[in-house]
């Protein structure tokens, strides 16, 4: 964490867009792919999922109604590029890569990495592709996200010049137990209803309501989003750690190339999706990007950019593929006896 927090703070000095994300995530991974082994915050990560999902809560307002129609058209397209995505990356991974059907069918979801990783550990799949797999998707794609949105223009990527007092500044004491509250319903509530990553989904649906019925309008103090960018960032990086690049390197160039072409469908689909709906194309490149819903969502968190919109999109996105991974897996399995 201070390796994070020391190249975050050092990007954040010299301006580098994402700073506290992209510095801690390429430190950590330079490190980890030099032979150095970083423990992951496994618990800390926990506990800042929660936070995290109270973050993106905050960002469901009252007067989302009439993006309803808007939201269904894009989460249409969200679908149709996901199976495309799905379809390119399993034949990759079978006939480029020669992988197995089951480490194919779960390297190859595009999104949901805990997720799959559980998943992926109950057959007989091989899991260190599975995770090398989508930490190098995820890589990629946090390190394109700022040359993207550039491209597609309108977007401030750079870190806001605060004051000391605006890092700090809290909401009031009743709004901050309402937060606090959000995060503890909501873990117990993801829980509950078993949503895919519930640390994250849980909060998030506690806190939307909270913000969407106008019982509270506070927000999370700035620096505890720094600092959750950080984790996140030391979180994939260290993915990284105990590899041999000579052992693993074939796996880890297919991935790469795998991730650019499915970073290449989600910027036509987020194309099709500004066309047809009107709707803002750096929100959509951000929920149709298969990577992890934390990482995205708080890059959307971060950077203004529709973050209740991009959550919406990978809830959903998460949430299908694991009901129909499992089938997919027996209907090739059944293809290839």
């Amino acid at each position: 964490m201070l390796l994070g927090v020391f190249g975050g703070g050092v990007a954040y000095v010299i301006h580098m867009p994402l700073p506290w994300l992209l510095g801690s995530l390429i430190v950590t991974t330079v490190l980890s792919l030099g032979g150095m082994r970083l423990q992951a915050p496994t618990t800390m990560r926990k506990a800042v999922l929660v936070v995290i999902g109270v973050m993106l809560g905050t960002a469901f307002t009252a007067d989302m109604s009439g993006d309803i129609r808007l939201w269904a058209a894009s989460l249409g397209i969200m679908l149709v590029s996901t199976a495309i995505m799905m379809a390119v990356s399993v034949w990759m991974s079978r006939r480029i890569a020669g992988n197995s059907i089951d480490t194919a069918a779960y390297a190859g979801m595009p999104g949901g990495v805990s997720t799959v990783i559980l998943m992926a550990s109950e057959t007989s799949a091989d899991l260190r592709v599975v995770g090398l797999t989508h930490a190098m998707r995820i890589l990629v794609l946090l390190l394109a996200i700022p040359p993207l949105l550039q491209i597609i223009g309108h977007v401030s990527l750079q870190a806001p010049v605060m004051s000391l007092a605006q890092w700090f500044s809290f909401p009031d004491f009743i709004d901050t137990l309402w937060l606090i509250g959000a995060g503890l319903v909501g873990f117990w509530l993801g829980r509950l209803l078993r949503l895919p990553n519930p640390l994250l989904f849980g909060p998030v649906i506690a806190s939307a309501a909270l913000h969407i019925t106008g019982i509270s309008d506070a927000s999370v103090p700035p620096f505890i989003v720094a600092f959750a960018q950080v984790l996140i960032g030391v979180s994939v990086g260290v993915r990284f750690g105990g590899t041999s690049l000579k052992e693993v390197g074939f796996n880890l160039l297919i991935a790469f190339v795998q991730a650019l072409v499915l970073l290449l469908i989600a910027f036509a689909a987020a194309w099709v999706a500004y066309a047809l709906t009107g709707y803002s194309a750096a929100a959509a490149l951000l929920a149709y990007m298969p990577g992890g819903a934390p990482e995205l969502s708080l890059v959307a968190l971060s950077l203004g950019i529709e973050p209740a919109f991009v959550t919406s999109h990978h809830l959903l996105r998460i949430t299908v593929l694991i009901l129909l991974t499992p089938m997919l897996v027996a209907w090739m399995k059944r293809l290839h006896r």
